[in-house]
């Protein structure tokens, strides 16, 4: 009851503000072009309320870049796909849930190892896949989890294959799997089903941004399996940089509380926290000036950072999260 109360009052409170709501005629333009490029349609209810929401991101955007191009900033935001949500909003989308037993797992040991390169980006040597959107779902594990299988399926086979992210969240909602579907899960999770079943490919098992039907997946549909995964030393950038400079893109998690507009530049904002939500896949690492980038894949499709990445800031004391959860798959 009380959370139905909280739910309520939340509603009536956008419904008034909304109502109170004066547009800017300048922006009139802006907001027809923008809801034209996503594909927006509101109900006559809603549309003030996403378009005082959409503005006063909007805002937010221009005041940021002015900041940026006086030297205030290391990055850059834009207007995409999530400019009418607000940021209690767009958190809910944000579905990683970070694991104390990865605690537990083997830690990947740099030493004796290939030499880590002063730089590297696994995307030019084909490694990577496409950009991928994940929607609305909260299914963010499950596409940095194909991302590393399908570095590893590249590094044995030396074959890029999509895997399925939809194989993910279907079949691993069961008792014995406990993760959520698009309401959230483990990477470690889901690796452990991969090393009990399998996985197929995406062209097999097409996502579908929805967790309602049942595991439709079959071994006769199996493209590969694992025998096991890896952590990096917890909280450790340096044992993550050996790792990614050396195994390959790795499954990470940060917090993306503050990600929602990020458009271009190395990310750094004090703001962050060591409090992860959201996993995403490191695909290299490099260096620009004096200030070293992590390079990370996200799964909020092309419209969203730099066509689909991110350069996050490196060496800055384990900004956002970058080590804490860090694993990949051993095939």
């Amino acid at each position: 009851m009380q959370v139905f109360v909280v739910f309520l009052v939340a509603v009536v409170t956008a419904v008034s503000a909304a109502s109170s709501f004066s547009k800017d005629p300048a922006l009139e333009d802006p907001w027809q072009e923008w809801k034209g490029l996503h594909g927006k349609q509101y109900s006559e209810e809603t549309e003030s309320y996403r378009r005082m929401v959409w503005e006063d991101n909007w805002r937010f955007i221009e005041q940021h870049n002015q900041e940026h191009a006086a030297g205030k900033h290391s990055y850059k935001l834009g207007m995409n796909h999530f400019g009418d949500l607000t940021d209690q909003e767009f958190n809910k989308m944000n579905g990683f849930r970070p694991d104390p037993a990865l605690r537990k797992l083997p830690v990947f040991n740099s030493t004796g190892s290939t030499v880590r390169p002063k730089s590297i980006d696994w995307r030019g040597k084909g490694y990577v896949t496409r950009v991928k959107n994940q929607g609305t779902c909260g299914s963010c594990w499950a596409f940095s989890a194909t991302g590393a299988l399908e570095g590893q399926y590249f590094k044995k086979t030396g074959r890029l294959v999509s895997l399925s992210e939809q194989n993910l969240v279907d079949c691993t909602e069961e008792y014995k799997y406990r993760n959520c579907g698009c309401h959230g899960g483990f990477v470690n999770i889901a690796f452990q089903y991969v090393i009990d079943h399998g996985i197929t490919s995406e062209q097999s098992y097409p996502y579908t941004e929805k967790d309602d039907k049942p595991c439709r997946y079959t071994e006769q549909l199996k493209v590969t399996s694992i025998s096991g995964f890896k952590r990096t030393d917890y909280k450790d950038e340096k044992n993550l940089r050996d790792a990614v400079g050396t195994v390959g893109p790795i499954s990470v998690s940060v917090d993306a509380s503050t990600f929602k507009l990020y458009k271009s530049g190395i990310y750094f904002n004090k703001t962050c926290t060591q409090s992860v939500n959201h996993a995403v896949l490191a695909v290299g690492y490099g260096k620009e000036g004096n200030d070293t980038f992590w390079i990370l894949k996200n799964s909020w499709g092309l419209d969203w950072g730099e066509r689909g990445y991110m350069r996050l800031a490196k060496d800055k004391d384990n900004h956002c999260g970058i080590a804490n959860q860090a694993i990949y798959p051993i095939i």
